[in-house]
């Protein structure tokens, strides 16, 4: 079994569509991995001989950023929109969808279950 950035790849996939379950390689990123290292991308992941998939292990590691390094860079990156105040982060801060997106129908994935509020009552009506 092929183990890359401490992930296990799935066996039974084309090692192009394998390395795309890395956080941080797309299908493109995947391909140009297999060309650098060499790989036909068409190769079954269990079919990989060792030094194959060593190779591949030391590409990703030397030229991209994966996994847990990658989300930590994220996480970073929204928590310094945050600090410095700019729009983005308040967007962040407070829940909200942050690429420009209508919040008065929709949005409801990113602003959580509805919240109901109590309607205004009715007058009494007189006799």
């Amino acid at each position: 079994m092929a183990r890359i950035a401490g992930i296990d790849l799935p066996r039974n996939k084309r090692i192009e569509i394998s390395l795309s379950y890395l956080y941080g390689i797309g299908r493109s990123s995947a391909r140009a991995i297999c060309e650098k290292a060499e790989i036909d991308g068409d190769t079954p992941t269990d079919r990989l001989a060792d030094g194959e998939v060593v190779r591949l292990r030391e590409i990703i590691e030397r030229d991209y950023r994966v996994e847990g390094d990658l989300r930590r860079q994220v996480q970073e990156n929204i928590k310094m929109l945050m600090d410095i105040g700019c729009y983005r982060g308040l967007r962040h801060r407070r829940g909200l969808p942050v690429r420009g997106q209508r919040t008065h129908t929709n949005a409801r994935t990113r602003k959580g279950p509805r919240k109901t509020v109590a309607g205004k009552k009715k007058p009494a009506m007189k006799k």
